[in-house]
């Protein structure tokens, strides 16, 4: 395996996809509680949004063949929204709130500003053009039409779009539970004092966030140590616990690395030497028919190769559609030259002193810097052997909130 070639990230992202398959059942639950979740079919309005032609402007409600400047219209109606006025009286004017429903023989809304109150009536001074000042009926969504699609995440927007048509639940896909375990009889948890050759299980705590922040469930197996026994009960309590199973460290070749091993005696394993920097190895199968990511154990490693390569994965497993990261270009603020694999740089959107954006990057980009993590705001990608001068346009991959 050390001699190998390295495989392309793409190659690894590609076949992954093309093997991924919904993971989770279905459910109806309440829109005020689906924030996040994702949709399991579409939503379709049964109604028009707005239900009936309406004001869009308090005023007066006309008939555009009744009126010139400064024709006097007498009052006829007075329609508050909530309300259904009569039918307009040729040569009169209805008096007409915002969102009130347009009646019957009007044509265009004559806004209060436009207008003086006169003892005969309303005084007209500006004409208004055909149907100005109203919202068709159907305007923003016609009866029948997908208001969301399935596979889409929702967000607190759309639950105000989906209660809009009336929709008082939503069919969703359950949560996809992803167990989360580190390897390495090195690692302790904090606040315990720190011994010689210990480190915090830092890991851990990313990838549980990370997990929760795309709406799945996290299941935590904790701290896993460097013994056959110790890997297999954490794997067979992960694959009968969730849907999918991620460990940090333990994927490599040396003695201590136990997981690889504890993987094939529990299901299958591919390991590749990704063309990738920061992270190279990654291991990728099935425990118990469950998927199965090894990570790399640095923990800006662990980080974007989650980012890259499991987020997707995981994403599709919990049905939705839009998997990418964000992505903008933007021009470089320092230079680099690739070497033989895709490297990620954390970097930062900034601006010069005219007001031109730029992409700054973190001056330490060791696999081990996590504050470099926490101060960029996304991933520069740069091809292998690709040199990248300042002011060339760099894509960015920029880290969500989701």
């Amino acid at each position: 395996m050390a001699n190998s070639p390295l495989t392309p990230v793409d190659e690894v992202v590609d076949r992954l996809m093309a093997e991924v398959q919904c993971l989770v059942g279905i459910e109806s639950i309440s829109v005020s509680l689906s924030r996040g979740r994702v949709l399991a079919e579409a939503v379709i309005s049964p109604i028009n949004v707005p239900l009936l032609s309406n004001s869009a402007m308090d005023g007066y409600a006309v008939n555009t063949a009744d009126v010139a400047i400064g024709t006097v219209l007498a009052v006829s109606d007075r329609i508050p929204a909530g309300t259904v006025g009569k039918t307009l009286k040729p040569g009169t004017a209805a008096r007409i709130f915002t969102g009130a429903p347009i009646p019957q023989g009007a044509n265009a809304v004559v806004i209060q500003e436009d207008t003086t109150q006169r003892e005969a009536g309303v005084e007209i001074h500006e004409v208004p053009r055909h149907e100005e000042n109203i919202r068709r009926a159907g305007q923003d969504i016609v009866a029948g039409a997908e208001v969301l699609p399935c596979g889409h995440r929702l967000r607190a927007q759309d639950l105000g779009l989906v209660s809009s048509v009336g929709c008082a639940d939503v069919r969703v896909f359950k949560k996809l539970k992803v167990a989360v375990m580190s390897t390495g009889d090195e690692l302790i948890e904090p606040p315990c004092a720190l011994q010689p050759g210990q480190i915090y299980n830092s890991n851990q705590y990313t990838l549980l966030a990370l997990i929760d922040s795309l709406g799945m469930e996290p299941v935590d197996l904790g701290l896993v140590g460097d013994s056959p026994q110790a890997t297999d009960a954490a794997l067979r309590k992960g694959a009968e616990l969730a849907d999918c199973i991620l460990s940090t460290g333990g994927v490599s070749v040396g003695e201590e690395d136990h997981v690889k091993a504890a993987v094939e005696r529990l299901g299958v394993l591919d390991i590749w030497r990704l063309a990738i920097k920061p992270g190279k190895p990654l291991a990728f199968g099935q425990v118990a028919s469950k998927p199965f990511f090894g990570l790399p154990g640095n923990p800006v490693s662990t980080f974007v190769t989650f980012m890259m390569i499991a987020r997707p994965y995981l994403l599709k497993s919990q049905g939705l559609n839009n998997i990418s990261l964000p992505e903008f270009y933007g021009a470089a603020a320092f230079k680099v030259t690739a070497g033989s694999r895709r490297e990620y740089v954390r970097v930062r959107l900034s601006y010069d002193e005219s007001g031109h954006s730029r992409v700054e990057s973190f001056q330490n980009q060791g696999s081990g810097v996590m504050s470099s993590v926490c101060w960029a705001t996304g991933l520069a990608q740069v091809e292998p052997g690709q040199t990248i001068d300042i002011g060339d346009q760099l894509k960015v991959h920029i880290f969500t909130n989701e």
